[in-house]
């Protein structure tokens, strides 16, 4: 008689934990897609604000209208999921980069890094740039290269050209082409007509193509720490890899992607005249 009781009880406890946790996720869905609504009204008054504003000054009363609408949207989305990381990220480059009536650059840094420690990618990225440009001290460059590594980790192409750039320089690094070379080549994949540009100009260097390269292809990705090893691609001739690299710089808008390729064209024909 008592087992059974205590059965009925412990069942009805059960059966308030499930509803408890139904209804918790149900309410963390509802925030989640009000707050995105507001990111998306947010993200729309910004992309109309970048749309005319090469055509006005940045400080142009007529574009308020809209940069106030996109800092309550990215306001009222953090209002509404605190832990929503496109808007804080939103809202921090807002603060940043635009005249916004009511803008804090010291808000917009704190909301920044909040979003980057939050894994957010292009803000990781955005603040690796301005730690390596704003600040000049060796702290400075360890931060930089710290967030930039973590957006490279989620192939951020900005970050994997910039990183490619650094240790094909040795910039606060050790000079590393094969890891320079591996990150213009994940850049380049993703569209980024500078690391397009110059992963194939290494490749009519002569540069040797990391082993990691055909790994990642095969077996879905590598770190950069392991594109340390060297060997020459027996599939593919290095011109052909480099004038695929250009047409990808071309199509993505860059006039000196056209250049290289009218070169290997050139190029081309002088051999076959001598030949």
């Amino acid at each position: 008689m008592l087992r059974s009781f205590y059965h009925g009880i412990a069942q009805q406890q059960k059966r308030r934990f499930l509803l408890h946790q139904l209804f918790t996720r149900r309410e963390i869905h509802s925030r989640n897609k009000k707050a995105m609504e507001f990111v998306a009204k947010g993200w729309n008054a910004l992309q109309e604000v970048d749309r005319v504003i090469d055509y006005t000054e940045p400080n142009d009363p007529r574009l308020f209208p809209l940069m106030r609408t996109a800092k309550e949207n990215f306001e009222l989305a953090l209002e509404a999921d605190n832990s929503n990381v496109h808007a804080r990220y939103w809202l921090a480059r807002l603060h940043l980069k635009y005249h916004v009536p009511g803008a804090c650059k010291a808000l917009g840094v704190a909301l920044l890094v909040e979003a980057a420690d939050m894994g957010d990618p292009d803000a990781q990225y955005e603040l690796g740039c301005r730690l390596r440009v704003e600040n000049e001290n060796v702290q400075s460059d360890q931060q930089a290269f710290y967030y930039l590594e973590k957006a490279v980790d989620q192939l951020h192409p900005g970050a994997l050209y910039l990183l490619g750039a650094v240790y094909l320089t040795g910039d606060c690094v050790k000079k590393d082409i094969a890891s320079a070379l591996w990150c213009f080549h994940r850049a380049s994949e993703k569209g980024h007509a500078g690391a397009a540009i110059a992963y194939g100009s290494l490749l009519l260097q002569g540069a040797k193509i990391p082993v990691a390269l055909t790994k990642f292809n095969s077996r879905g990705g590598i770190s950069t720490k392991k594109a340390k090893q060297h060997v020459e691609s027996p599939m593919e001739d290095p011109v052909e890899m480099a004038r695929k690299q250009f047409e990808i710089a071309a199509k993505a808008g860059c006039g000196l992607g056209l250049q290289w390729l009218k070169r290997l064209e050139e190029e081309e024909e002088k051999l076959q005249i001598v030949a």
